[in-house]
């Protein structure tokens, strides 16, 4: 779960330039920069080409804008760095509040055809990076291949970077940590280390659900109205299934959270109880309905009624339904109760940032953990008289050729009866991964104190799904 001041469009076709700056390409930047700065968005949105325009009418690119301006401020200098993917001049930027990359593609006849802002990043010198993982001989139970993987997907991230890992072989658990600092990797014992896990959270609010099913409190295909103690916009329906598995409609995100008006170091804190009853009962909206929409706001709905339905918290039915049946005594969706351990989250260049707060969403992304803990909630999916824990795992909607959802699981068609249950997730200074082979008892997780805006964050994942097939070749 994460916000960005990420914008892609591109309508361009592949040229070649060297590696200074075009004067053409100079102008456009400087235009840009000074109608940017001057809060002129509509002269910007002029001088884009018309498949940019199409793709982003006024409305839209002024909204873009002005959200940019209210997060980071105005430009202050900028410096030309190369061109990217032939055609993009990508500039450093220092924004009054963020230092930032702007990409800029202009066309033939000097229209904005391409714009693209992320974090900036300073170049990784790689090759200097020092290996010290595989010198370490006290940690046997990770191979010498497996140790290279996590060296070559960590060496691009910021030095105080930590990697903790959980690999399950066959039912049993080994843990590596790692951790980057003075140009070196190193191993560090993390596994106790608490870190946000994001929008894995979303497993545990669908097992929570399938706990009420299995106890025959609710039905999936129930309406949420029936359940709620909360007024919804013309008594629309909204099924439990639909919510977990994100096919409800609704959006990412609702539409009473203004992300240019928050705190971007914990933009979810004020979204309260108030609020998600504000959007129920004014805002709803089902435009995506009929097809797989990704919704933190679903989830986190989701994890609200449950709670109404007990008249509870979050936090108190994860704690008496799973956290203390599984002693994973290390969890919790409240900051407060982490009493030690705490791996501080990272931005893209390697500073430290605050740890994200989800309020009434926390259904949707608000757990911390430990590798420890995640590790035998992992182990409890192999059990198969854990009827809830199947019923998460049961497919209710079709993605693509290779992909079904079960409730909060992504499920990944590896091979015939071969089925890999995946999930990750990203907050305001962490990234992780988690996937279980519940056929081989295999399984993997990692968390991470890298940002969701580093260019490479998806080396998470990728490494996540490396060590899984070394576990499928035997290694």
């Amino acid at each position: 779960m994460r916000i960005s001041i990420i914008i892609i469009l591109s309508f361009f076709s592949f040229l070649s330039f060297g590696q200074e700056e075009q004067p053409a390409n100079k102008t456009i930047t400087e235009q840009f920069i000074d109608a940017y700065n001057a809060g002129n968005y509509e002269l910007i949105f002029n001088m884009y080409a018309d498949p940019m325009k199409e793709a982003l009418p006024l409305d839209q690119s002024t909204g873009f804008l002005s959200a940019l301006n209210a997060q980071v401020g105005k430009i202050i200098s900028h410096d030309f760095i190369q061109y990217e993917q032939g055609t993009y001049a990508s500039y450093k930027v220092n924004f009054e509040q963020a230092l930032l990359t702007l990409n800029i593609s202009i066309d033939t006849l000097s229209n904005i055809n391409g714009l693209f802002v992320k974090p900036y990043t300073e170049p990784v010198d790689t090759a200097a990076i020092v290996n010290n993982l595989n010198t370490d001989t006290n940690q046997s139970d990770f191979t010498k291949e497996q140790l290279e993987l996590i060296f070559d997907q960590m060496k691009v991230f910021p030095n105080s970077t930590q990697l903790s890992i959980a690999m399950i072989k066959d039912g049993e658990v080994f843990f590596y940590g790692a951790v980057k600092q003075k140009d070196s990797i190193d191993y560090v014992d993390n596994k106790l280390g608490v870190f946000e896990i994001g929008s894995i959270s979303k497993v545990f609010t669908a097992t929570l659900l399938a706990q009420f099913v299995v106890e025959g409190k609710l039905s999936l295909k129930d309406d949420i109205n029936d359940y709620l103690n909360a007024p919804i916009k013309d008594n629309t329906v909204l099924l439990f299934e639909d919510l977990s598995n994100h096919s409800s409609g609704l959006p990412r995100l609702p539409s009473n959270l203004d992300l240019t008006s928050v705190d971007l170091t914990n933009p979810y804190k004020t979204f309260d109880e108030q609020a998600i009853k504000s959007y129920l009962a004014e805002y709803l909206d089902l435009s995506g309905k009929g097809s797989y929409q990704y919704s933190n706001l679903g989830a986190g709905l989701l994890g609200y009624t449950l709670s109404d339905m007990e008249q509870t918290s979050y936090e108190q039915l994860l704690q008496d339904r799973i956290f203390s049946k599984l002693d994973m005594e290390a969890s919790t969706s409240k900051l407060e109760q982490v009493e030690t351990g705490l791996i501080r989250g990272l931005n893209a260049q390697g500073d430290e940032v605050s740890n994200w707060d989800l309020a009434i969403l926390a259904g949707a992304g608000g757990i911390m953990s430990n590798v420890e803990d995640l590790s035998k909630f992992a182990l409890s999916q192999f059990d198969d008289s854990n009827e809830a824990q199947a019923l998460t795992r049961v497919k209710t909607i079709s993605l693509n050729e290779s992909m079904d959802m079960g409730l909060g699981w992504h499920i990944l068609r590896k091979q015939p009866e071969v089925n890999l249950f995946f999930h990750n997730g990203a907050t305001g200074g962490y990234t992780s991964s988690m996937v279980v082979n519940t056929a081989s008892k295999d399984g993997l997780i990692i968390l991470s104190n890298v940002s969701p805006e580093h260019p490479n964050m998806g080396n998470i994942d990728d490494l996540c799904f490396l060590l899984m097939e070394t576990l499928a070749k035997g290694e």
